[in-house]
């Protein structure tokens, strides 16, 4: 097994949460990290301002009721503030940045790529992905597909598969379903928790998670585990893409950048704590391989056991 990074936090790393702690303090590191983005995002040509103002004018009220599941519950760890917004991923303006927020986010990972970063580590994931399941998949879920950029993504890899989208913000899989017109694509969007999908058993040749594991406490990720064990068929695979918390970019990250980033992300010192190699295999799948595929971040490829 992959050692598991130490569960036991650094001096730096309390000291951190301490400062995090402090809910004034807190609000102003989460906004010095949202304007870090939208800076970065329009200096390397990302109208952020533009984009969001343009979805921002339209009315999604029959959007919203045409793909929210009103029977959800969801989960205590997800009422939180996410990405510097107070209501997490469950609000419009989180929806409306996204996209715009993962090119600027990305846009740092390989020297000179800019706006074509977020391209590029989507590509460097597809790579692997092709590399390692050896018969296309047919039917493909997307968990965790946010306002599904790795959804159309998936669909253009493998154009003959029947692609389902799974996500717990009804605000993202509003815009999504609205972005389908826009890529000319056929993909079912499903409102629901990826640790109770609600969907048959045995119904997937693949299940994909892009950059989601890294916003879950243990706890939810190991249950989603057993969920996509259960939905995948006999043969079937998982694949993730996350950060990785062996990359020396994070061991060698500045403390401020390090206070910006735990602002954002509640659940990133249970994330890198996680032996995941161990997890998959609890959950009923091989032993995975992981392989790095960006300075920053790793693909991680299991097949079912059994």
């Amino acid at each position: 097994m992959t050692a598991a990074v130490n569960t036991a936090p650094s001096i730096a790393s309390r000291l951190i949460n301490g400062i995090l702690a402090i809910k004034p303090l807190a609000n102003l590191a989460k906004h010095q990290a949202r304007q870090m983005m939208i800076k970065r995002a329009e200096k390397i040509g990302v109208p952020w301002t533009q984009e969001v103002k343009t979805l921002q004018a339209r009315d999604w009220t029959s959007d919203l009721d045409q793909i929210q599941n009103p029977q959800i519950t969801y989960p205590d760890y997800y009422l939180t503030s996410f990405h510097g917004y107070e209501q997490g991923d469950l609000c419009w303006l989180a929806a409306f940045e996204l996209e715009v927020a993962a090119r600027a986010v990305h846009a740092k990972i390989w020297p000179d790529a800019e706006a074509q970063g977020d391209a590029k580590l989507r590509q460097s994931y597809h790579d692997i992905v092709k590399a390692k399941i050896p018969q296309a998949p047919q039917n493909i879920l997307d968990l965790g597909c946010s306002v599904g950029l790795s959804t159309f993504a998936l669909q253009e890899l493998y154009p003959q598969a029947k692609v389902t989208g799974l996500d717990l913000s009804p605000y993202f899989l509003a815009v999504a379903n609205y972005r389908t017109q826009q890529h000319q694509a056929n993909i079912n969007w499903v409102h629901a928790a990826g640790e109770s999908t609600g969907l048959p058993d045995a119904s997937f040749d693949f299940v994909s998670i892009f950059l989601v594991c890294h916003e879950l406490p243990q706890s939810a990720t190991r249950q989603i585990f057993a969920e996509v064990r259960r939905v995948l068929r006999p043969g079937g695979y998982i694949g993730i893409m996350d950060m990785n918390p062996q990359a020396e970019a994070y061991k060698k990250m500045p403390p401020y950048i390090l206070t910006l980033l735990k602002s954002t992300e509640p659940y990133l010192d249970q994330y890198f704590a996680l032996d995941i190699e161990q997890a998959l295999v609890e959950a009923g799948f091989q032993t995975p391989t992981i392989t790095p595929n960006s300075p920053r971040h790793r693909t991680i490829i299991a097949q079912v056991r059994g």
